[in-house]
């Protein structure tokens, strides 16, 4: 029978419970009204964020227009087709999978691309290229360009696409004025990377995201980042399996700015089919040394603003079609574009291809000789040949001409004479071979022109060129003598006689600067090689005072709203120091040329009294290889140069192309020039662009009536 006490203390015990069990039923009733009281509005609302996704808007990009406001790139409207990851995976994987082979048959892309679009960058078995970048809540792009039929089939049987999504974007689109190519120029776009996404987000660049197009090449690239635009977020709220049940609030973001080039597409439109023809014409006239057509492997041509540098017309060949980077390139396509086979259509040959100048060198040389002793007085020989030790050095396209100068020496193109002139100065100021800090005036002098430095042009990849100097000759040589001595020690089994013979002397004396390294070097033979561009440049400095200008495509950034944002003026890069006597000296010899001299039979009938045409040809011998063509030209308003790689003779091959284009540049028919007009305002989302004068000051719109129409 239970004790007093123990009744008592059963009685404690109950007592504590029932404390204990009020305390937790009053804790939980005061946590549920802290819950649903006191911070219920904050709770509902976090609830609310994590049902609302936010979907990237893409901003359509900046336009590109030549100078008079004709677009080179647009946009058009396209069917996207996209998969929505977080649904998909709430999908049974037999569900998914059939989802997936109905999606792969409606858009032809196939089921392995598909996944391996849809995972994640970094994640294990993704590849780079083909991996999904952006946000995790973002559609997946699975196709481009869709039909619209197979887009609105998608949309209308939603039952039967759950997870994709097809919208429209807009891709980008060249309406080619007169027919223009300019791939070089323009560039194209490409997904943005992992390591550029990276990079942004350091720098807290909100203008691009995981989705994003950006350039690659050209113009595209350069000003990328002012095409480019601020992309839009749209905020949609959705059910536990990812669908959407409504629209919130919607940010578009803003459109890309539009560049306006100096680009005359009219201009390009002549200079891209002068140069494909002049390449045709080769590759169907015979080599006289050879006995074999010409091969005629590329070429490259330009059209510069002799006073301000700004680039009028630029064209490469080979070529391709910016077309097919739209929406995304396939890999045989891009093996082409990058194939030595097929020519490496993606070289812009004009600013990225490098050849020896050949003659059209001569006017540099002649610079360089006139400020360093010699003058316009001076008589040298022009001789059939020119004898350097035991070998000939011989002219190329002229004959003997006696005792000359150098107006005439240009005129004929005479090697004999300028082959002097190197000899002179090597004779006299380093005969010492090894010697690599001997004086040369004649190197010097094509530095100061600004051969073998980028011109500074505004195009991604531009090359430098080299100058062959003796410098340049020892840095070679300790970098390759190891190859060539083992060469020489233990010869391949298959090693040609040249080969071994070449690697003994090279293993003995390759660093050493001979006299026939000088008398090349003062023709544009040897090891020195240029592009058209440099040259271009070169030849401007000739009319313009010296001076040496960054060559510009871009004039000028406008606002989606038609205001100007940025001007882009010319930029000076450097100053020739020669006299004004000199240039003078060396101009009046440059008409002589195309008057009487070796550009003279190209220029029959041509109004040289209105247009006066100085130019300068050059036939550039590579070893192992046929002639370069090249001509130079320039009057008071533009420089043409033209090359054409294993084409023959400078006249001979792109003299005809070279007139046509004055032709086109001054309108000119028959003798007749029609003056040049003011250019029109180009028309933008409904609203005028503005003239630019050569400086870049804004100029009153005029309208020029015989353009108008072709606008």
């Amino acid at each position: 029978m239970p004790t007093l006490n123990g009744v008592r203390r059963s009685r404690m015990r109950l007592i504590v419970i029932q404390c204990l069990v009020l305390s937790l039923f009053g804790t939980l009733f005061a946590r549920l009204w802290y819950l649903q009281v006191a911070g219920g509005e904050a709770y509902q609302a976090r609830a609310a964020s994590q049902s609302v996704r936010e979907i990237v808007l893409q901003p359509d990009r900046g336009l590109i227009v030549d100078a008079q406001g004709r677009p080179l790139v647009a946009n058009r409207s396209s069917w996207v087709v996209s998969v929505d990851r977080t649904t998909l995976g709430k999908l049974p994987d037999d569900e998914a999978d059939t989802l997936l082979r109905r999606l792969s048959r409606a858009v032809e892309v196939k089921p392995k691309r598909i996944r391996a679009m849809l995972l994640d960058c970094g994640r294990t078995g993704s590849v780079a290229g083909t991996c999904w970048n952006g946000s995790p809540y973002q559609p997946v792009p699975i196709a481009d360009d869709v039909d619209q039929d197979v887009a609105l089939r998608i949309l209308e049987q939603a039952e039967d696409y759950p997870a994709v999504v097809a919208q429209q974007q807009s891709l980008r689109t060249y309406p080619r004025p007169f027919g223009v190519n300019a791939a070089h120029l323009l560039g194209y776009l490409s997904p943005i990377t992992e390591g550029e996404m990276e990079a942004a987000e350091a720098e807290k660049d909100t203008s691009v995201n995981g989705a994003s197009r950006v350039g690659r090449a050209g113009v595209e690239k350069e000003y990328d980042a002012w095409l480019r635009g601020m992309p839009g977020y749209q905020r949609v709220e959705v059910d536990s399996m990812g669908r959407v049940l409504r629209e919130h609030s919607v940010d578009s973001g803003r459109p890309g700015d539009t560049l306006v080039t100096s680009l005359d597409a009219k201009v390009q439109s002549v200079v891209e089919k002068q140069l494909a023809e002049t390449i045709k014409t080769a590759r169907a006239t015979r080599d006289t040394v050879t006995g074999r057509n010409y091969v005629a492997d590329s070429g490259a041509a330009v059209v510069l603003e002799a006073q301000t540098g700004r680039v009028v017309a630029m064209a490469s060949q080979p070529t391709y079609d910016p077309d097919v980077w739209v929406g995304g390139i396939s890999s045989s396509e891009l093996a082409r574009l990058y194939s030595a086979k097929a020519g490496t259509p993606l070289l812009s040959r004009a600013s990225q291809g490098q050849f020896a100048p050949g003659s059209t060198w001569k006017p540099v040389m002649t610079a360089g000789a006139l400020t360093h002793g010699y003058t316009p007085d001076t008589r040298l020989a022009c001789s059939s040949s020119f004898q350097v030790g035991n070998r000939a050095f011989k002219n190329y396209e002229s004959g003997a001409y006696g005792m000359i100068g150098f107006d005439k020496a240009l005129e004929v193109s005479c090697n004999t004479f300028f082959y002097r002139i190197g000899y002179d100065f090597w004779r006299r100021l380093g005969s010492d071979v090894s010697d690599v800090h001997a004086q040369d005036p004649l190197v010097a002098e094509a530095k100061m022109f600004g051969f073998g430095k980028k011109t500074g042009i505004d195009l991604p990849g531009e090359a430098a060129g080299r100058i062959a100097d003796r410098k340049w000759k020892r840095a070679y040589y300790e970098s390759q003598k190891d190859y060539y001595c083992g060469v020489a020690d233990d010869p391949p089994a298959d090693a040609s006689d040249f080969l071994r013979r070449f690697a003994r002397e090279f293993c003995v004396e390759g660093f050493a600067y001979r006299a026939g390294d000088a008398v090349n070097f003062a023709i544009g033979q040897g090891d020195t090689i240029v592009t058209p561009l440099q040259l271009a440049r070169a030849y401007a400095a000739f009319v313009n005072g010296g001076v040496l200008y960054e060559p510009r495509i871009g004039k000028a950034i406008v606002d989606p709203d038609g205001k100007v944002v940025k001007r882009i003026p010319p930029k000076k890069q450097a100053r020739v120091k020669v006299p004004a006597s000199v240039l003078t000296y060396i101009d009046n010899a440059l008409k002589g040329v195309t008057r009487q001299g070796t550009m003279s039979w190209r220029m029959g009938g041509f109004p040289l009294d209105q247009v006066q045409v100085r130019s300068k040809t050059g036939s550039a011998e590579v070893y192992g290889k046929q002639s370069t063509s090249w001509v130079a030209s320039y009057s008071d308003d533009y420089v043409v140069v033209m090359m054409v790689s294993q084409g023959g003779t400078g006249s001979g091959t792109s003299g005809p192309a070279i007139r046509a284009i004055w032709e086109a540049l001054y309108g000119i028919e028959g003798e007749q020039v029609r003056p040049v007009k003011a250019a029109i305002p180009g028309v933008v989302a409904g609203k005028e662009l503005p003239v630019f004068a050569p400086d870049g000051a804004i100029l009153p719109p005029v309208r020029n009536e015989r353009d108008g129409a072709e606008r």
